[in-house]
């Protein structure tokens, strides 16, 4: 059975060899699974020689090519620079388009292996680095290889923005109040415990918070939970570490260079991480699973966030 990539190279060889592959652009030239092949290959190698070598075929194919596709089409695909082929909005869009036929192909390749249906494409994911490293992955770890034509793109904020500017699909968020124009689930109550490392613990009387390094998130977190606790109970307390992500300040708690409020789901014992008390109370927060509405119709959409709502899991302390 034929991959996807050589469907891809034997269309364009067909192309290629076929008579009537160059037409002036004023007949209203068709797309074909071959020109997407091409675009797609200058795309992902940047250079004549790294796309003549994905397609293989000589450079001088390529290069005759991509002109013939680009004098049917009335419009030019790449920008020729010190770099390599650069590619216009329009060679941008047929290159996704072509990675979506990719996918589908690779799907029903699957579908056809398995001997069944198979759930395909591609979900955009968000969530905070933290969230990523302590709940995520631990979860996708237990069902993602069973979708094998599932594509997962990650990208780690935090911010909503990206969800109402519909850069995401999906969202993992650390808020009491979702925004209302998304809709979720309540995965649970995540809380906030003082960590130190157990050899920082050795070095230093905890008992007393305020003579201990802290480490905080800086002013891109001013709302965060443990900025509010530690502004209301250590307000004389000035940290000596700020971070722009908690996890950041997890990476420097096991590391030995201070205390932080960390939540429970970063509280790693296996490294040497220990709570210095109990939760915060009255500055815990819930972690939200959120899509927006209308992509409750796509069928990978609600897949990944049933899988997610059935499979992420907080720690109980």
């Amino acid at each position: 059975m034929l991959s996807p990539e050589a469907h891809y190279r034997l269309a364009f060889l067909q192309s290629i060899l076929a008579p009537n592959h160059m037409l002036n652009a004023a007949t209203h030239y068709q797309i074909g699974y071959s020109d997407l092949s091409l675009v797609l290959a200058l795309v992902r190698g940047g250079t004549l020689a790294r796309a003549a070598a994905l397609l293989r075929v000589d450079v001088s194919t390529v290069f005759r090519a991509v002109r013939r596709l680009e004098s049917s089409l009335g419009q030019s695909l790449f920008e020729k620079s010190r770099a390599g082929y650069l590619p216009t909005r329009l060679a941008t869009t047929l290159a996704e388009q072509a990675e979506r036929a990719e996918q589908a192909l690779e799907a029903a390749r699957i579908g056809v292996e398995l001997g069944g249906e198979v759930i395909s494409g591609t979900v955009r994911l968000t969530c905070t680095d933290s969230v990523l490293q302590g709940v995520l992955l631990p979860a996708l770890a237990q069902f993602m290889p069973n979708y094998p034509a599932l594509t997962l793109e990650l990208s780690t904020s935090n911010d909503f923005a990206n969800l109402s500017r519909r850069d995401a699909d999906i969202a993992l968020r650390l808020t009491k109040t979702p925004p209302e124009h998304l809709v979720g689930r309540r995965l649970g109550t995540v809380s906030y415990r003082v960590c130190a490392s157990a050899g920082y613990m050795q070095r230093h009387d905890v008992r007393d918070l305020t003579a201990l390094a802290w480490i905080a998130p800086d002013d891109f977190l001013p709302d965060h939970p443990t900025v509010a606790w530690r502004r209301q109970h250590l307000p004389g307390v000035t940290p000596c570490y700020r971070c722009n992500s908690m996890l950041s300040a997890t990476q420097l708690v096991r590391a030995g260079l201070g205390v932080a409020a960390l939540p429970d789901f970063m509280l790693d014992e296996a490294h040497g991480m220990q709570p210095l008390g109990p939760s915060l109370a009255g500055y815990d927060t819930a972690l939200w699973l959120l899509t927006r509405p209308d992509c409750r119709a796509l069928r990978s959409v609600v897949t990944l966030f049933d899988e997610l709502g059935q499979h992420v899991r907080l720690p109980r302390f």
